[in-house]
């Protein structure tokens, strides 16, 4: 039995997404902050690395694939999640069907009176590809051609991984196909926290994270980020454990999220394993202190406290988004710089 039924196929649609493709396995939906700014709202906190949400592709070539059913996670979870295809779609074929369905997707926004029309035109012609909507992107075995693919066409590539296939990492390293950012998720400082974070049907997902952790620093050219994902009473504790962890993987950017009592997750957590942003603040600060990283974003709305390893290292990103614009100009908008500044 193929695992997108057409029942799943109508539940996800009616959800906002779009399952497209020739094997069903790339999701694509509307991010909410592409739909804020198309609207005349805020941009996302990721506005620090260069984005222009409403030019943003959410998207994932593994859609509820993942080895992890992570206790926050906002997804249903069922006895296939680990199941993936036999058959996979090429990185062209992903590319084209993910503008398409990003294009047909944002058609209704042409006749809303808050949106404004020369938005609505930058929104038909993407350039950024946010690789992180559901799964483990890394499952997809040639994510060295979707990254290639996606950079042959002026965009940039945003990778959000949970660690588990470094092999995938050292190819993108050894094939010349590093994303524009790759961010690793941590959620534990331990093995046995990461199987009671992470419900993880791997029988070594510790090690695994470690050794993509430690290919962090061979990346040369991509922005790498250490992502965590807070969740109070579970893994927000051991400031200096997450701290030896970024010690040794040397990032650029550290982030930290707060959980958000959303979706499937509200069935396994309470709302009080929510962190304010002063929880977040002081577990930031903790971390700061063991790292010498610098506190340069806190986004409110978002709960994201974002942290950089040092002003050379920000200056360097600053340089790495001008690069960016130069690309993106040939598409007929350049990041105002303003929306950096203001983080």
């Amino acid at each position: 039995m193929p695992k997108f039924t057409e029942d799943r196929l109508k539940k996800y649609k009616k959800a906002g997404y779009r399952i497209v493709g020739s094997n069903k396995h790339t999701g694509v939906e509307i991010c909410r902050w592409t739909k804020s700014v198309l609207r005349g709202g805020r941009n996302c906190y990721k506005a620090v690395y260069g984005i222009r949400s409403h030019r943003c592709v959410q998207m994932t070539p593994t859609l509820d694939f993942c080895p992890f059913s992570c206790k926050f996670c906002w997804r249903t979870f069922g006895p296939e999640r680990f199941k993936t295809e036999s058959k996979w779609d090429s990185p062209k074929e992903i590319v084209d069907a993910i503008i398409d369905a990003q294009i047909e997707l944002l058609s209704g926004f042409g006749g809303n009176p808050k949106t404004k029309r020369e938005l609505w035109n930058e929104a038909k012609k993407p350039v950024h590809v946010a690789i992180s909507l559901d799964g483990e992107p890394t499952l997809y075995p040639d994510m060295v051609g979707l990254i290639k693919e996606i950079k042959s066409r002026g965009m940039t590539a945003f990778l959000v991984t949970n660690g588990t296939m470094p092999h995938r990492l050292k190819e993108l390293i050894e094939k010349d196909a590093e994303p524009t950012n790759i961010y690793i998720s941590v959620y534990a400082t331990n093995k046995e926290d990461y199987k009671v974070v992470t419900n993880s049907f791997l029988p070594d997902e510790w090690e695994r994270v470690n050794e993509s952790l430690k290919l962090m620093k061979d990346f040369k050219h991509a922005r790498t980020v250490f992502r965590m994902t807070m969740v109070k009473d579970l893994n927000m504790k051991d400031p200096e454990g997450y701290s030896k962890l970024i010690n040794m993987a040397k990032p650029h950017f550290v982030e930290l999220k707060g959980y958000s009592h959303l979706g499937e997750s509200k069935f396994r957590l309470k709302k009080e394993n929510m962190p304010s942003l002063d929880e977040l603040k002081d577990f930031a600060d903790a971390i700061s202190k063991h790292t010498g990283y610098i506190i340069k974003s806190i986004d409110k709305v978002s709960r994201v406290i974002i942290m950089v390893r040092d002003q050379q290292t920000w200056e360097w990103s600053l340089k790495k988004i001008e690069e960016q614009n130069k690309i993106i100009y040939k598409k007929n908008i350049s990041i105002d710089m303003k929306d950096i500044e203001n983080y």
